[in-house]
């Protein structure tokens, strides 16, 4: 797809991801172990990979729904790092030969290329545990009960295993090791909902939630719904717009994808029509979710 000028929303939402990404990679500069502690090879390895130029999109998304539900932006931003953490492990691994087995990622040799499998393998053990450490103390770094801080780690732990990341890696994996044409489409969205819209539905319910801290305004269960909502409609669509972005890509990942499954047109309308269920979703929070919003609208809508 050719990159083309964004409508006005989109663009929006796209000048908000570039001014928040920054804030996003300094926190995460600043929560990484320095290179200089040992085991140093370890730590090169977690911060080639997770400082890497990326977009930053989880982190980012959490933000805008802590703004969304009336918190101040910049106190999710170790949210938004672990987040970013977990995402960059899930990276490392998908790369690996036994999974994706992809030598370049994010303009440069995967992990596993700079550094061996065997550090790859720990850096993404390392970046998900430091994640979960750094959301375990969210009272300290964020100023949130602890109570809210429990909430956020059980929010983003269902969404990293089983039931959500990993066990959707595990359906590709299972599915790109068949023989046949496309796989049937309710296949293909239970591989999107695990593998990639249940991260970004974790990082929008767990921004909204850091957001009002479980006060008087705390999210009833119609909020957490709608964003929640919100979250998973915009990871799906992100999912399929990467699909038909990546069309020229490997053709043995091509049978996986909302491309060879609804054909670039048929994705691109329900790209679509998934973000008018994102966006209608967000009615009850009012105009404070116009960062959210207008960040679905990009990312649903993006070329590039």
């Amino acid at each position: 797809m050719r990159a083309a000028p964004l409508p006005g929303r989109a663009a929006a939402g796209a000048a908000y991801l570039e001014r928040w990404a920054p804030p996003v990679d300094g926190e995460l500069d600043r929560l990484l172990p320095a290179e200089s502690e040992e085991p140093s090879v370890l730590h090169r390895a977690m911060r080639y990979s997770a400082l890497a130029p990326g977009k930053r999109v989880r982190g980012v998304m959490a933000v805008a729904a802590c703004e969304a539900t009336g918190g101040e932006p910049r106190s999710a931003l170790p949210l938004a790092a672990a987040l970013e953490m977990i995402h960059t492990y899930s990276l490392i691994h998908d790369d690996l030969p036994a999974m994706d087995d992809d030598d370049w990622r994010r303009g440069q040799p995967s992990c596993h290329r700079a550094f061996g499998e065997g550090t790859a393998i720990l850096a993404g053990d390392a970046l998900q545990s430091l994640a979960f450490e750094v959301l375990a103390s969210l009272p300290e770094r964020s100023g949130v009960s602890a109570q809210t801080a429990l909430a956020i780690v059980h929010q983003v732990a269902l969404a990293v295993g089983s039931r959500g990341m990993a066990g959707g890696q595990a359906e590709d994996l299972q599915a790109m090791g068949e023989t046949g044409g496309p796989v049937p489409a309710e296949r293909l969205w239970s591989i999107h909902r695990r593998k990639t819209a249940a991260l970004l539905r974790a990082s929008v319910v767990a921004g909204g939630l850091l957001g009002v801290d479980g006060g008087p305004q705390a999210l009833d269960g119609a909020v957490v719904r709608a964003l929640g909502e919100f979250g998973e409609a915009v990871g799906r669509a992100f999912q399929i717009v990467d699909d038909v972005l990546d069309v020229e890509a490997d053709p043995r990942e091509q049978r996986v994808s909302a491309a060879a499954v609804l054909g670039k047109e048929g994705a691109l309308r329900e790209a679509e029509r998934l973000t008018r269920v994102a966006l209608e979703a967000l009615e009850p929070l009012g105009p404070k979710a116009g960062p959210l919003r207008d960040l679905g609208r990009f990312l649903c809508e993006r070329t590039v």
